[in-house]
Formats: structure tokens, C-alpha cells, sequence
């Protein structure tokens, strides 16, 4: 009953100022209706005393407070440390994860004639795609936060199962015969083993593994059925193995290899638009076309220099010497 600012609205006030909000308040007061209690309890009192009162049973009634607010702060200090440890161990494990898997994924582009920054471009291109395509009716369900994450993470494995394959095969700078292109192929099984294998071993089923599954297994598939290894057509085909086939084939267009120059922008987008319903999936191509500046900036991001390709010339050139021998 103070004049100007009665005990509710000092409560009310404490309880909305962050730095105040948590000191417990108790109101001392000649106010003893039912209602007048309600009211002060609801607005975030610990307790309500009414006159007359018994100095010792007050003096008791606050020393239980004190002592139920220092419990309370030191639950929070206690919940805050686990919080940031939690943090910091998601971020070690995410980070040992994010490793693991560029090292597998280097390996095995070390055993042919890539260079090492296609997983990295690629890796770039299919999440841009995804997030344009997320733009969709038919994917924004399925194209979620999650999902980019996954996707990104995955995309460095899709040659993975390449490890598998025999450097006679795997090098040969010649054409491939039949039987020799028959073994090729198989890299999307080896790759797809790898990872299940992977999975197995942990016990336990990784999101970011499942989608690695698709696009190491289903890369190669072609939107008319004319891919493998399974010839799955149309939607068929895992969306991530779809957007992995796009980046795949535009990366190894323009980029350098050792036995050849790299196509310029411009005559790669033709030749990806004219797979459009055959090789590709049409809405996917649609908006490929439209994110031509993207696609130069990844890729001059991780251009490849002049000493990976050397790298590479150096590889083949001892393996051709070993094959002559």
C-alpha cells in the first residue's frame, strides 16, 4: 500500500528487468485477503507474509529463501557448464566427423587422375543447387536444414568406392576395354559396401551416412534409366544422387586433367543443358542454368594449381613406366 508505486508494481518491475529477475521477493504486508495473496504470488513472489508478524518465524522464513536461491544458482551454474561442455564436445566430435571424412575422401582421390579440389567443388556445388532447388513446392519439405547438412557432408564420398578399383584399370590412360569398364562401374558398389560396412561398425544409423549411401551408389544413374548400376529412372533416383550427377559431370567438364584442357564455362552449360530430360533431372538443370556466377566463384575458389596437376602427371607417368616394365 506505498503511495505512487504500491509492492506489485516494484514486483512486476523487478520481475521484468533482466539483471533483477531473479532475486526472490517476498512480500511483508496488511493486505491478508485471498486475493491480495494470489495477486502477489502470481506476479512472481516466493512467498507472502501478513501483519502481525513474528520476527523469529520471518527471520526463518527469508533464511529459507536465501538458501533455496543459492541451491538455484548453483543448479544454473551447474546446467550452464554441462551446456558448454555438451557444445564443446559436439563440436570436437563434428569436427573429428568432418575430418574422417575429407581424408577418405582425399584417398581416394589420390588413386586416379582428379585432382584433389574436385571433392571440395563439387562438394559446394550440390549444396547451392539444393538450396536454390529447397525453393520448390515439391522440396521444401524435403530439402530442410538438416538435409543441407547432410548433404554437404556426404558429397565428398561419392567416389569413394574408386579405392576399390585397380590402378591398371583405374590409370590406364588409354580406352577402357569392355571387361576393364565393367570393373569401373563397380566403384558405385564398393562405394556404397564401404560406407554400409562404415555404419556397421558403429552400431548405430548417421544420417549424413545414408545419404553418402545414395550418392556413392546412385551418382552414375541417368534420369532416362540408361545409368548404373541399378538403371533407375525419373524420381527413382535419390535426390542427392541427382544433384551429385549435375556437379559431377559440370566439375569434370571444366576442370584440368592430364589428359586434357578444361572446357570453358559457357560450352559446359551447353552440354549439361542439352542432357536435360535424358542424362539429368529437368528441374534440376533449370536451375542450374540460372546460377551460372555461383558456379564460377566455387570453382575459382578451389581452382587447382599448377602443382596438383604436376602431382598427378607425376603418378601417371611412374605408372605407365611400372606397365611398360
Amino acid at each position: 500500500m506505498m503511495p505512487e508505486m504500491d509492492g506489485y508494481e516494484v514486483c512486476q518491475r523487478l520481475k521484468q528487468d533482466e539483471r533483477t529477475s531473479s532475486i526472490p521477493v517476498i512480500f511483508l504486508t496488511a493486505k491478508s485477503e485471498t486475493e491480495d495473496e494470489a495477486q502477489g504470488l502470481a506476479l512472481g513472489a516466493v512467498d507472502y507474509i501478513t501483519k502481525p508478524v513474528k520476527p523469529a518465524i520471518l527471520m526463518a522464513r527469508v533464511k529459507n529463501h536465501l538458501m533455496l536461491k543459492a541451491h538455484t544458482d548453483f543448479l544454473n551454474d551447474k546446467n550452464d557448464f554441462l551446456e558448454q561442455e555438451v557444445r564443446r564436445r559436439t563440436a570436437e566430435v563434428t569436427m573429428v566427423q568432418d575430418v574422417s571424412i575429407m581424408a577418405m575422401a582425399s584417398l581416394a582421390e589420390t588413386r586416379d587422375s582428379d585432382t584433389g579440389n574436385h571433392i571440395r567443388r563439387t562438394q559446394y556445388y550440390v549444396r547451392a543447387i539444393a538450396q536454390k532447388l529447397r525453393a520448390h513446392p515439391d522440396y521444401q519439405q524435403q530439402i530442410t536444414d538438416q538435409y543441407l547438412d547432410a548433404l554437404f557432408k556426404s558429397a565428398p564420398l561419392h567416389d569413394i568406392g574408386k579405392v576399390g578399383i585397380p590402378d591398371r584399370i583405374l590409370l590406364k590412360p588409354g580406352k577402357l576395354t569392355d571387361e576393364e569398364f565393367t570393373e569401373m562401374r563397380r566403384h558405385t558398389n564398393y562405394g556404397r559396401d564401404a560406407i554400409v560396412h562404415a555404419e556397421e561398425q558403429l552400431g548405430i544409423s548417421v544420417d549424413f551416412l545414408n545419404t553418402a549411401k545414395e550418392i556413392a551408389y546412385s551418382h552414375h544413374e541417368k534420369w532416362d534409366g540408361s545409368g548404373y548400376p541399378e538403371g533407375l529412372k525419373g524420381t527413382d533416383i535419390p535426390l542427392a544422387a541427382r544433384l551429385m550427377a549435375i556437379a559431377d559431370v559440370y566439375d569434370a567438364l571444366i576442370s584440368r586433367r592430364v589428359y586434357k584442357e578444361p572446357m570453358p564455362h559457357e560450352k559446359a552449360l551447353a552440354i549439361i543443358l542439352e542432357g536435360r530430360g535424358t542424362h539429368f533431372d529437368p528441374l534440376i538443370v533449370d536451375y542450374f542454368m540460372a546460377m551460372s556466377d555461383e558456379l564460377q566463384d566455387i570453382a575459382a575458389r578451389f581452382v587447382d594449381s599448377d602443382a596438383d596437376l604436376e602431382n598427378k602427371k607425376k603418378r601417371l607417368s611412374n605408372f605407365i613406366g611400372d606397365s611398360s616394365e
